[in-house]
């Protein structure tokens, strides 16, 4: 059985005040009655309509002004939005139209309902994003959303760290040469001479002219001057 009343208050999907509704007697008579959101629609109660809609034309204005200048505010705004993400930087779940609103008010002080924020597809991607709010009938406004990542990808001094220390580690595991030439050694200035024991001195070749002088071949039969035959 339906009865019908007047508002007296604004009822979201019902209506505003001094609109006239079909409810369920029973609605009316155990919620609606008792909360003085509505009251029956008679002769006498009539009489209040003129009062209800002035107060309804208030309520309206003075929701436009605030939602205009909150629509204002928040185009200013970067509401910063912490995931968790895996190793290859990908989002595990995504950011849904609630947790902007609960880091809105916890960043901002600013209480919005999650309804008035208006995400066609929740979010799963790292990086900023304009969402659109639907503030009011005739406001609507745009914030900007950033989603972080709670791991962020390690550093290149990071990387390099483990790098190096694998490179020092090759380089202890490896045998050290022996032998290895000096800038501006030549080869004969090595240390002894394979096969050669240490501390044994090589004797120096003299050269051409420290070697002692043959002697000069003589004939075997020396033959006579001239002088000698006449003798």
């Amino acid at each position: 059985m339906k009865t019908e009343v007047i508002l007296t208050s604004n009822i979201v999907g019902l209506g505003g005040e001094s609109d006239q509704v079909k409810v369920a007697a029973g609605y009316a008579r155990n919620y609606l009655f008792p909360q003085r959101l509505a009251i029956p629609l008679t002769q006498a109660n009539k009489r209040r309509l003129e009062v209800l809609r002035q107060r309804r034309a208030d309520r309206e204005a003075h929701e436009f002004n605030t939602m205009n200048e909150l629509a204002k505010a928040v185009s200013k705004l970067i509401c910063v939005v912490t995931v968790k993400t895996g190793e290859d930087g990908k989002m595990f779940g995504a950011v849904t139209s609630g947790m902007i609103a609960e880091q809105l008010k916890t960043q901002f002080d600013i209480t919005l309902e999650k309804r008035k924020i208006h995400l066609e597809h929740p979010i799963k991607a790292l990086g900023e994003h304009e969402v659109e709010l639907h503030l009011h009938a005739d406001v609507k406004g745009t914030l900007k959303v950033r989603v972080e990542s709670s791991t962020p990808p390690p550093t290149p001094a990071a990387e390099a760290a483990p790098a190096e220390a694998r490179r020092e580690e090759g380089r202890e595991g490896r045998p050290e040469r022996r032998g290895r030439r000096t800038e501006g050694e030549k080869p004969t200035d090595r240390a002894g001479a394979a096969g050669e024991k240490p501390g044994t001195a090589r004797p120096e070749r003299g050269t051409k002219s420290d070697r002692p002088a043959k002697a000069e071949k003589t004939s075997k039969t020396e033959k006579p001057s001239k002088s000698e035959k006449v003798g």
